[in-house]
């Protein structure tokens, strides 16, 4: 669905260079390239790169400005207004992921087929959760001393900008490009499809040119935080991905070394603020992040391995190449440390557009029709159930399974929007249909429970 008029789509051509601003780009053969080329010879970013060559280049003040952003957020880290972002509050921000392809059929699913499935979509979505709460019995979890639940989940969008109900997932038929290159086309990729990114991540999914695994861009500036680069826009605020390497060991995920669906995990981490682990430096450059141990060099290898870096008076220390935001193989890869995860949630605070997403999804005002939204979804565990309603109703919510058989009831009396907790216990993976009855109105939600 695209939501900007032509005067918007004016602006934003003259502007575009702009645009790029605060970008992280993450560098990658194709999966195709991928079979033919040794994959040890692979880099798995050019953010340096791209930093220095491009956005430094257009914009002057970039470093500077990048530089300033990092100190504040340090700097509000340590106020009391920053110290609630280290409550239990879960963040649940709603995803819509654009698949924008050329397949004159439409057909959906398949090999090399960049109009990915669903499930592949809802196994990344997956993916994000495990790796973001930690989860126990899954590839997101560590025992490490220094690692930590970040508190924060993600959950395909159910209701459109329009407020009409959505799967979360939109599709688009573009035959005038058969891929999109990263530095020039995010104007045309948000041209041809955009939530307001104030309510919803955006991710678009597509064929990449030059190699270029991905994009992301970093949050911009706030009052309490002037440092923040104010030349990033709102129209191409989100992850730019290849089709390739979205979603885990499914459909068009084929890579050796990049096939559990990290990169979305290592790239939504730059859109709540993270830098790589060395700080895009020339070497034990900072990532304000005071529990990564400084850093030389990205672990850019096919292997998990131990590497060490003497960054502080000659002193050999181990590298945390088991972050996210190093470049290690996926299986590698299994934590945030607290501090990353402190800062991922001052700049869910403090970020203006991070700040209202947030409060869009945590917030149960009144509307004027029932609305129903349920998260996470896909579940491994009991979901939310927000519902929405004008004033004081009575209301009922219901699970279904597919055959149309009651499984769940709960009832309210004169009750305001409510957040509900649905129990899933017990029950085998598959699909159901979340139902929500007033006395006049009915609004249902599919949840895949896993």
């Amino acid at each position: 669905m695209k939501t900007q008029g032509n005067s918007l789509i004016k602006t934003k051509r003259r502007t575009d260079w702009l645009w790029l601003a605060g970008s992280f780009v993450c560098l990658l053969l194709s999966a195709a390239q991928a079979q033919t080329v040794d994959e040890t010879t692979l880099k798995r970013c050019g953010t340096s790169d791209y930093e220095k060559m491009v956005l430094q280049v257009r914009n002057p003040n970039r470093l500077r400005d990048i530089n300033e952003l990092n100190r504040r957020i340090n700097e509000a880290r340590t106020t009391g207004k920053s110290r609630q972002a280290a409550d239990e509050t879960v963040y649940r921000i709603p995803v819509v992921v654009h698949v924008v392809h050329n397949n004159a059929s439409n057909a959906v699913g398949g090999s090399n087929n960049a109009n990915i499935s669903d499930e592949q979509i809802a196994s990344e979505i997956q993916v994000l959760n495990e790796d973001y709460r930690r989860k126990e019995g899954t590839n997101g979890f560590n025992t490490s001393s220094l690692g930590a639940d970040a508190k924060i989940e993600f959950f395909l969008a159910t209701t459109d900008p329009n407020g009409q109900p959505t799967s979360g997932i939109t599709r688009h038929y573009y035959p005038q490009k058969t891929s999109f290159d990263i530095f020039t086309d995010d104007v045309l990729l948000s041209q041809i499809v955009y939530w307001p990114s104030d309510r919803y991540l955006n991710i678009w999914v597509t064929s990449l040119q030059n190699n270029y695994l991905g994009y992301t861009q970093f949050p911009t500036a706030a009052d309490t935080l002037k440092g923040l680069p104010g030349d990033t826009n709102e129209f191409v605020d989100g992850s730019m991905i290849d089709y390739r390497y979205f979603g885990r060991r499914i459909g068009t995920v084929t890579s050796a070394s990049y096939s559990l669906g990290r990169t979305a995990t290592h790239e939504i981490g730059h859109w709540l603020g993270l830098i790589h682990t060395w700080g895009d430096g020339d070497g034990c450059a900072e990532d304000y992040v005071a529990d990564t141990p400084p850093t030389k060099a990205p672990n850019q290898t096919t292997q998990c391995r131990t590497t060490y870096s003497t960054c502080v008076n000659g002193v050999q220390t181990r590298d945390l190449t088991e972050d996210y935001m190093d470049y290690s193989p996926d299986a590698c890869m299994n934590l945030f440390t607290k501090g990353q995860v402190d800062r991922m949630r001052a700049v869910l605070q403090f970020s203006p557009r991070r700040a209202k997403l947030i409060r869009s999804v945590a917030a149960l005002p009144e509307t004027e029709q029932l609305t129903l939204t349920v998260y996470p979804n896909p579940a491994s565990s009991s979901p939310t159930v927000d519902v929405q309603l004008k004033g004081f109703q009575s209301f009922s919510v219901e699970l279904f399974d597919m055959s149309g058989r009651q499984l769940r009831t709960m009832s309210y009396t004169d009750a305001p929007s409510t957040r509900v907790t649905v129990s899933t216990n017990g029950l085998p993976t598959g699909v159901y249909i979340v139902r929500v009855k007033t006395g006049n109105e009915t609004s249902s939600a599919r949840l895949l429970v896993q």
